[in-house]
């Protein structure tokens, strides 16, 4: 796997402005749950306020979260307009419907279909109940990659995971070949809203698997944001982690106009 040059660039160059004192829409990253700008069953599906919004801002990453972003009808055109302004979007779904809505999606060097993995999902398959849905993100991730789509998986860490057990899931992402891997705990805070140390510990061991130091510094990046969302953009904006200081050997602007 080979860490984007340009995903590098706009991150290092918002960190910068913001250093220089230049407006909080400098963030690196911007997290956006899909419910704040697509509405089910609502006169007003479309939020375009919420859509002007993000595009006007000056965060070059956009993560895309919350509930199932493929079961919102239009998410597809909120994204080409996110990535057509300069955005790099990171698009989190848990796979189940992305070989049936693939065709709704551009292949830009601006997108990163993100799936998440779970683990559990081969035991629970293996027990013969309803269907895998690690196997159904796989098809999907497979008809991205034939449509020439950059693919992430999001593997989360639980409390309870086993290592052996996460390190055959991200051996079974690299096997999709896939562009990237992000690492985060699933579980990041305790009762007294501090991370738990037990699965930081374990959630650090796992970032090892990657294979790669860009893409495991970019997963303590992106931790504070896809954990807690919208409230934890700021304190991700002050974590210690540079990109530009990791080794150059996975660094390639590969897939990168």
């Amino acid at each position: 796997m080979r860490f984007p040059l340009r995903l590098t660039a706009d991150i290092n160059v918002a960190r910068l402005a913001k250093k220089l004192g230049f407006p909080r829409g400098a963030r690196p990253i911007q997290f956006l749950d899909v419910a704040e700008i697509l509405h089910l069953d609502s006169s007003h599906p479309v939020s375009h306020a919420k859509i002007r919004e993000v595009i006007s801002s000056r965060s070059p990453v956009v993560w895309i979260g919350g509930s199932e972003p493929l079961r919102h009808p239009g998410v597809s055109h909120s994204v080409r307009a996110m990535t057509q302004t300069g955005h790099i979007v990171f698009f989190e779904t848990d796979g189940a419907l992305l070989r049936r809505r693939i065709h709704e999606f551009q292949p830009v060097s601006r997108l990163f279909l993100t799936v998440r993995f779970e683990p559990g999902a081969q035991r629970r398959a293996s027990k013969g109940t309803q269907a895998d849905g690690l196997e159904l993100a796989a098809e999907g991730i497979r008809a991205a990659r034939l449509s020439g789509f950059l693919i992430c998986v999001h593997a989360r860490v639980h409390a309870e995971s086993e290592l052996g057990e996460m390190a055959r899931l991200i051996q079974f992402a690299l096997s999709l070949d896939v562009d990237g891997i992000v690492v985060t705990p699933a579980d990041g805070r305790s009762s007294s809203a501090n991370p738990d140390a037990a699965l930081q510990r374990k959630t650090a061991e796992v970032r090892k698997l990657i294979g790669s130091k860009w893409w495991e510094s970019f997963s303590r990046l992106i931790e504070p944001i896809v954990n807690g969302g919208r409230h934890a953009e700021q304190s991700a904006e002050g974590t210690p982690v540079r990109l530009d200081q990791e080794t150059h050997a996975d660094e390639e602007g590969v897939k990168v106009a």
